[in-house]
């Protein structure tokens, strides 16, 4: 299955910071939505990804006085994205390999989605559970 089948129908706005963005509003961001990551735009350009990762090393690092600065100097760059035509199996695979857990992905050099690998997992389920009812299926037919 390809990306582009798993991001299907999807409706939401996808949410992004700039790198001139505090880091203060974006882990407000990550709060108030419940999410772990956001995309990291210059113009149309993803050029990183701003996670809990992130933000949780670099207050590791420079204590509360991590949230006074930039999401540029805080974002983990450059950002790996995947194409709409991608594999969903290649990208579940490039995200543990990378050990990421969110991927762009970008259709001309543009935004178009962004996945979790909670997404790939989810997709990986459902693959995995309609083979098993299709061989129950079959089984039983038999």
């Amino acid at each position: 299955m390809s990306i582009s089948q798993i991001i299907a129908g999807r409706e939401h706005a996808i949410i992004t910071c700039t790198p001139q963005d505090d880091v203060r509003e974006a882990a407000r961001i990550l709060a108030d939505k419940r999410i772990g990551a956001l995309p990291v735009m210059d113009g149309d350009e993803v050029v990183g990804i701003f996670s809990e990762r992130d933000l949780l090393y670099c207050i590791a690092r420079d204590g509360a006085t991590a949230l006074d600065g930039k999401v540029g100097d805080m974002m983990t760059a450059p950002a790996i994205s995947i194409d709409r035509r991608g594999d969903a199996i290649d990208a579940l695979s490039l995200m543990t390999k990378r050990r990421i857990r969110h991927l762009p992905v970008v259709e001309d050099g543009k935004l178009i989605a962004f996945v979790s690998i909670g997404d790939l997992v989810k997709y990986r389920i459902e693959l995995v559970e309609a083979e098993a009812q299709q061989m129950r299926e079959y089984i039983t037919a038999a």
